[in-house]
């Protein structure tokens, strides 16, 4: 099996891997370049644990193909805390909208994804951006209600 280098950025630092003919993004970045923060969770594109931002779009690492992001700027929850916890950790923290955190790092870019695109969304527009991410614990509502607190720039209670 060929195996080919693919240079990208990862959280503002370049980087660079060997990747396998139809070797998917998600195990590159984890076994690649050591980027644990995506987690794998169906390999099917129906939970979004794997969820990672390319280009400021969220994409969902297990479906796409590594050798498909040479050039191009990924995100991924490691990067966000690097100088101390984003404000979308913080929120999730005091909304104790992480419970087993298997869907967090999913979540997470998801959230941060919209706000980037739509700083002050509507609660429906929180719930259609976060709709691809399964969460088998919090019942959403505390994820729905971090979100909007670091959109409309609160601390939560």
């Amino acid at each position: 099996m060929a195996m080919k280098p693919v240079t990208f950025i990862l959280n503002g630092e370049p980087k660079a891997a060997f990747t396998e003919d139809g070797q998917n993004l998600l195990d590159m970045l984890r076994r690649g370049v050591g980027d644990l923060s995506p987690k794998y969770g169906c390999a099917q594109g129906s939970c979004g644990a794997c969820t990672v931002l390319i280009n400021g779009e969220p994409q969902l690492a297990c479906l796409v193909l590594a050798e498909s992001v040479e050039g191009e700027n990924l995100e991924t929850t490691a990067g966000l805390g690097r100088a101390g916890l984003h404000p979308l950790q913080e929120a999730f923290m005091q909304r104790f909208a992480a419970q087993c955190g298997y869907c967090t790092p999913g979540m997470l870019m998801a959230a941060k994804a919209l706000l980037d695109m739509i700083p002050r969304p509507t609660r429906d527009q929180v719930i259609e951006a976060i709709s691809g991410n399964l969460c088998r614990c919090t019942g959403y509502e505390p994820i729905i209600a971090a979100i909007l607190d670091v959109a409309e720039g609160r601390q939560a209670p």
